[in-house]
């Protein structure tokens, strides 16, 4: 993590006694991703408002049109895959069109990945959500799990915001608006308080993001 996990567990502690002591009971253990970023972004596209079960199926079959079977079509072959190829394996057009967006930002520089790393968290939102079909959610998840950004709170998150139900008692599931106020607490580490509010709803059952 490039960024001290102790001294965030601290000042998290310090400043809100609820989640230090949620803190207290569940060790931090949130891993950064290590796949390429292309390859992450595609699949957000291809995995949106799917079942998982139906998602992995069309997945399999979209890996196999191209060479080497098996991996993330490069951003030239999915603008050689024709409007057919993607309905052949039940991609939808509309899906079919974020991918080639994705594929041609990322051809042209507007998704810079080398550079990202250097950039600050609005820049990089910006140039992820300047391609159709991510939004400020995509963005959050890859500051938080690709860059490892320390203070990305996703309010767009229905996850984080239920996590805010479970451990403050709240009678109902937090605005984004409220979920702001809720976190604003936790800078500079608001990305591990909201790895916390993950962690409340898996605790209880429920399900969450891959984290």
């Amino acid at each position: 993590m490039p960024y001290s996990i102790d001294l965030a567990l601290a000042h998290l502690s310090e400043v809100d006694p609820v989640l230090g002591a949620i803190i207290e009971l569940t060790p931090f253990d949130m891993q950064l991703r290590s796949g390429k970023p292309f390859d992450s972004l595609f699949r957000t596209i291809l995995f949106q408002q799917l079942a998982g079960a139906a998602a992995n199926a069309i997945q399999r079959r979209l890996l196999d049109l191209h060479e080497p079977h098996g991996q993330v079509p490069t951003p030239e072959q999915l603008l050689e895959t024709t409007d057919e190829e993607f309905r052949s394996v039940g991609v939808s057009r509309q899906k079919a069109a974020y991918m080639r967006d994705l594929a041609q930002k990322t051809l042209d520089g507007t998704l810079d990945f080398a550079h990202f790393p250097e950039m600050g968290d609005a820049e990089v939102i910006k140039r992820i959500t300047a391609v159709h079909g991510l939004g400020e959610w995509s963005a959050h998840m890859y500051l938080m799990f690709h860059l490892g950004r320390p203070d990305v709170l996703p309010i767009g998150d229905l996850g984080v915001r239920n996590g805010m139900k479970l451990a403050y008692g709240l009678e109902k599931t937090p605005t984004p608006k409220e979920a702001t106020a809720i976190g604003a607490k936790w800078a500079p580490y608001r990305s591990v308080g909201s790895w916390y509010m993950w962690r409340a709803v898996i605790d209880r059952g429920a399900t969450a993001p891959d984290i």
